[in-house]
């Protein structure tokens, strides 16, 4: 190499330096075309940090192919006097005039047979700057070794830039694909609990060490959320989440405008962060360093995160990458908090187009189940209900109204209502339902509806008489005492579509242990992945349930539905009533009846 022309090694270096992955690696390429310049004895190479702290030191003599190389952490200040500016800067020296508090080189320069020394200094970057030392004698023309060192210098400068630059964007894309993680993870929920977890969870230890998550409430900020890569960190963290004033203080005089703060050495004295003996801040090599961002979305605070840092500076994220972060977080939660307001809104609003109780008596075994199938959870239009009757039977309704929403619970109340109104003043239910429809075509209702009345009446040799009465319902089923399973009867023309309609009466038998079960079409439209709906297992399963009572029915078959529903989100409902085959004393009436809480859900 030492025949080479400088043309053709300078252009080698270039070549190395694209391919290079740190600047060390040119180490080689640098040094020997340097000592084949005539006049040069050794070229020494050192690293300094921003605190004027030797980190490392290379020298390689002419005919050797040893370096000496020193690794150190060696704080110098007095050599503050030679780093750099701005642009590389090239000084001449006589070697025996070097002071070694400035100059560490200087071991080594003493030992080369020149008497002068051409150094140049640059900066790499806001964390440190280098230097290039070059050993010469009275034959050398420093013009040329000048021009040489500065050539090299610029190489590596380029190198160091680009190795920079191409760890910029592999981060940036590193922090894209964790953003999109992250919004994947953090969406894939509308449960509150599991949210504020999965926000705490993502982020670490791609990014942090350690998360908390705080809502804003209005007394204030309110623990979530923590988790840290250290299981007894995790710990001492979450307690300073819950408890610690400096940290609630802090947080609580957060501005709704502030961006993302970073805080670092005195700025976390007297916090949970603050020594390494604390057990949140640990005993690893680097300091502590938290940040804090707030969780803003839809123009509103949610909350605030903060990340705590044990790792080198050069691994912290930037404030653009957590305020995405945030952001994403901060929209992940409030749809969570919105969506659980209003499933909460719904849930009452349900309850309330429902019967609260459901009557208790010797002869009969009622029960019911209500569960909630629409992901979007709009008001259903399901029904029920459980009259007693002034002759001493008892009327079941139930029935299904077209869509969801606020006209369909609007519409879900009126029919409701209107069929226990005229079946507790004893009305027959074929006229109940013909008197439904008229009210249904003079409100003008955009929708139609379903439903089945069913009417049992204790009969003097144990049995009871169910007579039915549908208009355009699923039949309900009858569950024998001895396990067989019968569809009873029933038709008619859907509610609210035609103004002139009649309703035909089915009547059949019951005899003690017997079971009727109603139920909406959400039961059985339930389909499985191979397409498959639960209508054809419904009968199997119901058989299977011989012998229960009717709120293990109800609830059974509401819970087998919805595990074996692939698709159709359907709101389900049930009613079921066993006949006990007792006979009732002096008859079912309104004030012989107890009350029990109905198995809602």
């Amino acid at each position: 190499m030492v025949d080479d022309t400088w043309s053709g090694a300078l252009h080698r270096l270039w070549q190395a330096a694209s391919r290079a992955e740190e600047v060390a690696a040119l180490a080689d390429d640098v040094y020997a075309p340097l000592l084949a310049t005539p006049g040069v004895h050794l070229v020494v190479g050192t690293r300094w940090d921003d605190r004027q702290a030797l980190r490392y030191m290379r020298a390689l003599s002419a005919g050797s192919d040893a370096p000496v190389i020193v690794a150190t952490t060696r704080a110098m200040p007095e050599a503050a006097v030679r780093e750099p500016g701005g642009a590389p800067v090239v000084t001449r020296d006589a070697v025996g005039g070097l002071d070694d508090a400035v100059w560490p080189e200087a071991e080594f320069l003493r030992q080369a047979p020149g008497t002068s020394v051409v150094a140049c200094t640059f900066r790499l970057d806001h964390r440190g700057w280098a230097a290039l030392a070059l050993s010469v004698d009275g034959s050398a023309d420093l013009a040329v070794v000048e021009s040489r060192l500065t050539q090299a210098v610029d190489v590596i400068v380029a190198c160091h830039t680009g190795i920079l630059q191409r760890g910029r964007e592999a981060r940036r894309g590193a922090d894209d694909a964790l953003l999109a993680e992250a919004s994947l993870q953090m969406d894939s929920s509308l449960d509150v609990e599991d949210t504020l977890r999965r926000v705490a969870r993502i982020a670490v230890p791609a990014v942090a060490d350690g998360a908390l998550v705080h809502l804003l409430r209005g007394e204030g900020p309110e623990f979530v959320a923590a988790t840290h890569v250290a299981v007894q960190q995790q710990r001492a963290l979450e307690a300073a989440g819950r408890d610690d004033p400096w940290l609630a203080a802090l947080l609580g005089r957060r501005g709704e405008d502030e961006d993302t703060v970073f805080l670092s050495g005195a700025a976390l004295e007297g916090s949970p962060f603050a020594a390494p003996d604390e057990a949140v801040a640990g005993d690893g090599p680097h300091s502590t360093v938290v940040s804090i961002s707030t969780l803003r979305a839809r123009g509103r605070v949610v909350g605030t995160i903060t990340f705590v840092y044990q790792r080198p500076e050069a691994r912290l994220p930037d404030s653009a990458f957590l305020r995405s972060l945030a952001t994403r977080a901060a929209l992940a939660i409030d749809n969570a908090l919105l969506y659980e307001l209003r499933r909460t809104a719904v849930l009452s609003l349900q309850e309330h187009l429902l019967p609260s109780q459901l009557p208790v008596t010797d002869q009969w075994d009622l029960s019911a189940s209500y569960e909630v199938g629409d992901p979007m959870l709009d008001v259903g239009g399901d029904f029920y209900d459980a009259v007693p009757r002034p002759d001493g039977s008892i009327a079941l309704l139930i029935g299904d109204v077209c869509g969801r929403g606020a006209e369909a619970a609007a519409l879900t109340g009126l029919a409701r209502h209107t069929l226990r109104t005229l079946l507790e003043e004893g009305t027959d239910p074929g006229t109940a339902l013909r008197r439904l429809n008229r009210a249904l075509r003079q409100e003008r209702a955009s929708r139609f509806l379903t439903a089945v009345v069913a009417t049992l009446t204790p009969q003097p040799d144990g049995t009871a008489l169910l007579s039915t009465c549908s208009a355009g319902h699923p039949p309900p089923l009858v569950l024998r005492g001895d396990g067989t399973v019968s569809e009873v009867l029933s038709g008619g023309l859907l509610l609210g579509v035609l103004d002139d309609v009649s309703y035909d009466r089915h009547e059949e038998r019951l005899a003690a242990g017997d079971t009727l079960v109603l139920f909406t079409d959400g039961l059985t439209e339930s389909r499985e992945a191979g397409g498959a709906f639960f209508e054809s297992v419904l009968p199997g399963r119901l058989a299977a349930l011989r012998g229960s009572d009717a709120a293990h029915i109800a609830e059974s078959l509401a819970r087998q539905a919805k595990v074996f529903r692939d698709s159709g989100q359907d709101d389900i409902a049930l009613l079921v009533a066993r006949w006990t085959g007792v006979q009732p004393g002096a008859g079912l009436l309104p004030h012989d009846l107890q009350l029990e809480q109905a198995a809602l859900r």
